[in-house]
């Protein structure tokens, strides 16, 4: 299979070496003719390559490919930060210190520069290049599925910008002077006043529409990993909960089935690169990456500590570490639901009659790992060290636990060659989980069965027992059951951070709050005794009403007459 990441770097990488004898200046976006003569449009195949660098603004986002920077989850209440401020991490002073956001800064989200000048505008000039070159070369109907690529990937760069500042500017191919692309350089472009929030989701929305429409059901096998019809109908499904539009959620999630989505059988596999499942019907849209030649580094930032030890190399981090909060999250196997002052009454330990999703997600003491066990108790081989507002942990987890979703359990070679595992962008049950959230918000009374239904669903696939009308009977009470369903199901995923600002309960969850974990102390006879303990470090987090919208940038309000007026309270 090709693999989309494989396209993004080795292709631009061979255009480039092809042009590099031709003009010193034509890799320069303003000079766009000549690159584009002597090598983007020559051949479909090199166009194509160059068309399928739009995708980078995914990989910006990957948790996969940039967990040091990019693991979001660590801003909310089911990850951890094991750093206070080594390798880049703004998880914890993000969390803990009220001055990491201020006027003209966004902080550790801070985005609105690199996704309009790099992501933005680049999709805007090469919309303009194909409908320059491209339909005079291979076509209206080549054209119009390359324009829903780029369409694709522009609407997930709205995105990112619309859930860190709210309404943004709408920059097109077509919204600059003279209807030309819009990429701020002429004068009378640069001041451009913001769309409001709806209006920016509805252009969002829109384009995803377009593209579903004009995007193939599939690719040449040359050519897999690139977006198709359920890649965007799966995206608009998403887009549509945070603009309110139910029905277009809805009915974007009865596309994605109709095309073939479906849960894989085995959750683990889901997230195992070699894992021999076909999960095909259940990522909708991915980043793939290539053992030896396109990695990162997920295994060696996320292993046990005691994996030090048994591969021999101190290139384990454990940087990113599930919470308590979210360990107990999951049911037991009977769907009875995990309770520290309760469990023994029926089960002889806390872990191992729980839920498939919780072995999946989560490496816990007694867990059987690579041939071992692991052991996160005081003094053990993973063993639990007190999170200090300095430093980091060292690579021991603060919270008794360790993340296991994603880890390619049995490779040996990560720390001398990178891991490969994919990142699921867009799954179908987040996309069933969506449905149900849009069925219980547009009228649970009326839709209630729909929305109950495609939540068991997801249930379902882990033989957990199906939620019923009694444990819903009203849409709060449905709401907290989908709301925890999803934390469940896409934890490590990058969700939770921006479905608590979206569902309006950060202030809640996080702000004068601690995470918790477990810390586990071995007594001399071998039993186990476990507490229940605050994991960062003494300080209450924070989490203000303005945090919901940040500030703009200063330059972007300095630079641009437009905009006379910040977010609320910046």
């Amino acid at each position: 299979m090709k693999k989309i990441t494989y396209i993004l770097f080795t292709s631009i990488a061979a255009l480039g070496l092809f042009i590099s004898s031709c003009s010193e200046d034509v890799l320069d976006i303003d000079n766009t003719r000549d690159l584009s003569n002597l090598a983007i449009w020559s051949t479909e195949n090199a166009a194509d390559m160059y068309i399928t660098a739009s995708y980078k603004t995914f990989t910006d986002e990957s948790q996969v490919a940039n967990s040091r920077t990019r693991f979001y989850d660590s801003y909310s209440d089911i990850m951890k930060s094991t750093s206070w401020d080594l390798y880049n991490h703004a998880y914890n002073k993000s969390l803990l210190q009220s001055s990491s956001f201020t006027t003209g800064s966004a902080g550790a989200f801070e985005n609105w520069s690199q996704v309009y000048n790099d992501r933005i505008r680049r999709a805007n000039v090469l919309l303009d290049e194909i409908k320059k070159y491209g339909v005079e070369e291979y076509g209206e109907e080549w054209s119009d599925v390359r324009r829903a690529e780029v369409r694709f990937c522009r609407a997930f760069s709205y995105y990112r910008l619309i859930r860190v500042y709210g309404g943004v500017i709408l920059r097109t191919d077509i919204s600059g002077i003279n209807g030309g692309v819009d990429d701020g350089k002429n004068p009378e472009d640069v001041h451009r006043g913001r769309a409001t929030e709806a209006e920016s989701w509805e252009f969002v929305i829109s384009e995803l529409q377009w593209a579903a429409e004009k995007l193939p059901e599939s690719w040449p096998t040359n050519w897999e990993g690139r977006a198709t019809k359920k890649s965007a109908y799966g995206l608009l499904s998403r887009m549509a909960l945070y603009a309110g539009e139910w029905q277009i959620a809805i009915d974007a999630a009865e596309k994605v089935k109709e095309l073939g989505g479906a849960l894989a059988p085995d959750y683990a596999k889901v997230f195992q690169v070699d894992g021999n499942q076909d999960n095909s019907a259940e990522i909708l849209f991915s980043l793939r990456f290539l053992s030896g030649s396109i990695t990162h580094n997920f295994d060696s930032y996320n292993r046990p500590f005691g994996d030090r030890e048994v591969h021999k190399t101190s290139a384990i981090y454990a940087e990113h570490v599930p919470t308590g909060d979210l360990a107990d999250m999951y049911e037991f196997n009977d769907g009875s639901e995990f309770n520290w002052d309760t469990y023994k009454d029926n089960h002889d330990d806390p872990f191992s009659n729980r839920e498939p999703r919780f072995h999946a997600t989560i490496l816990y003491n007694g867990s059987q790992w690579e041939g071992r066990e692991i052991e996160t108790f005081v003094g053990g081989t993973d063993g639990f060290v007190e999170f200090q507002q300095a430093s980091s942990t060292g690579a021991h987890t603060p919270t008794g636990y360790y993340l296991r979703k994603y880890l390619q359990e049995g490779y040996a070679d990560f720390a001398t060659k990178g891991s490969y595992q994919y990142d699921a962008i867009i799954r179908y049950a987040e996309v069933l989980l969506n449905k149900a959230e849009a069925y219980a918000q547009l009228d649970y009374a009326q839709f209630q069965a729909e929305a109950m239904d495609a939540l068991n669903e997801v249930r379902q696939r882990v033989n957990l027992p199906a939620k019923s009308f009694s444990d819903a009977p009203n849409k709060d009470a449905f709401m907290n059951l989908l709301r925890k369903e999803r934390c469940v199901e896409l934890a490590g995923e990058g969700f939770r951070y921006w479905d608590l600002r979206r569902w309006r309960l950060a202030e809640n969850v996080i702000h004068g709050k601690n995470a918790s974990g477990v810390k586990i102390t071995q007594n001399t006879d071998g039993t186990l005794d476990y507490e229940k303990v605050n994991v960062d470090g003494g300080t209450q987090r924070v989490f203000f009403e303005r945090y919901y919208y940040f500030s703009l940038p200063t330059a972007e309000i300095a630079n641009n007459d437009a905009i006379n007026e910040n977010n609320p309270y910046w």
